[in-house]
């Protein structure tokens, strides 16, 4: 089982090879040179099974796995839009699949967007001219330092993609708040 001290059963080799195109290439132990790290030693755990992290709220987990680890991180803990597109990722497909992995880098920036709207209700909204660098590229020789990059071609790209989110969210929220007053002009008047 894993996460115990014994070690899980392992295919034999010729199970693996037929199953596995191209298992066993490094079979050979001169070809390995971690080879003397990984002889079986006694380790000296003082358990059979290492004691459980309690699960407070729950916890994503991938598919491939029975259970949840016996400790895990909890540093960032899902919460809004962005904790429901990573648990559909956690919840819907494997770790093997790239909708996985697509749906976790989503949730990040939607998680981004949440922190900048979450901001702007609090006393120290975000500051994209400051934050983002946009600042530091006049005041600090953003061009000069460029001069000696090798991807010259994709220079002019690196103000797009960092203005041009907040660029495009202001335009949104402009038309989103023209539109309610336009809305509001019709009922009242």
């Amino acid at each position: 089982m894993t996460y115990t001290s014994e070690h899980p059963p392992v295919p034999s080799a010729d199970e693996l090879r037929a199953r596995i195109p191209g298992w066993g290439a490094d079979l050979d132990p001169r070809d390995r040179p971690a080879v003397p790290k990984l002889r079986a030693e006694e380790t000296g755990a003082h358990w059979h099974f290492p004691d459980r992290q309690p699960e407070t709220t729950p916890r994503e987990r991938s598919i491939e796995h029975a259970m949840l680890t016996p400790v895990f991180g909890t540093s960032v803990p899902l919460r809004g839009l962005s904790g429901q597109i990573r648990r559909h990722a956690y919840r819907r497909y494997s770790e093997a699949r790239a909708a996985h992995w697509l749906l976790l880098v989503l949730g990040d920036r939607v998680d981004a967007w949440e922190s900048h709207l979450r901001s702007f209700a609090s006393t120290r909204p975000d500051n994209p001219i400051t934050e983002t660098g946009i600042r530091a590229e006049f005041t600090h020789g953003g061009l000069r330092s460029r001069s000696g990059r090798i991807d010259r071609n994709h220079q002019w790209l690196d103000p797009l993609l960092v203005a041009g989110p907040w660029i495009a969210g202001g335009v949104l929220a402009a038309r989103t708040a023209r539109a309610a007053g336009q809305r509001v002009r019709r009922r009242t008047g």
